[in-house]
């Protein structure tokens, strides 16, 4: 599985927004594009499609650009991908299962790269703009850090 460019530096300019805006004025997307190293036709792309979702609204002028539609821990990085049209796939059919295989059957692993789907649209709807900066995530598997221990060490320990 592999994120695209589109959702990366959606979450990178929208972050940068959140950060940069100074008293919630709007910010430049070519300020963004400077500081992000993320061309500005691109960036022009994506922020057309956020401010359509209503995730970021813009502003005219000498001083305009955009500026967060609401707080940053409101605005979540599931949100940010769906408005940039990005779905996490890890099959290769649809979400019916139908032409999984030759025979157009559901393969056996087919609920389980669902269910992985599911948990990293959990895990990214889970996540504000706000946990972004604080560098605060989720802990999904808590068991995995029993003790401060990774899942290598305790399967060795076992």
């Amino acid at each position: 599985m592999k994120l695209t460019a589109k959702a990366r530096y959606a979450v990178m300019a929208i972050t940068d927004i959140a950060v940069s805006s100074k008293n919630g004025g709007a910010v430049s997307l070519s300020d963004i594009s400077v500081r992000q190293a993320i061309s500005l036709a691109f960036l022009e792309q994506l922020f057309g499609k956020l401010r359509k979702a209503g995730l970021v609204d813009s502003e005219r002028g000498a001083l305009g650009g955009y500026k967060l539609a609401g707080a940053p821990a409101k605005i979540h990085i599931g949100a940010v991908m769906r408005a940039v049209e990005e779905e996490i796939q890890t099959k290769r059919c649809g979400d019916t299962g139908i032409g999984c295989t030759i025979k157009g059957a559901k393969c056996l692993s087919h609920d389980l790269w669902q269910a992985m789907e599911d948990h990293i649209e959990g895990f990214l709807d889970a996540i504000s703009i706000q946990d972004v900066i604080d560098q605060r995530f989720p802990q999904i598997c808590p068991e995995l850090v029993t003790n401060g221990l990774t899942a290598n060490e305790m399967a060795a320990a076992e």
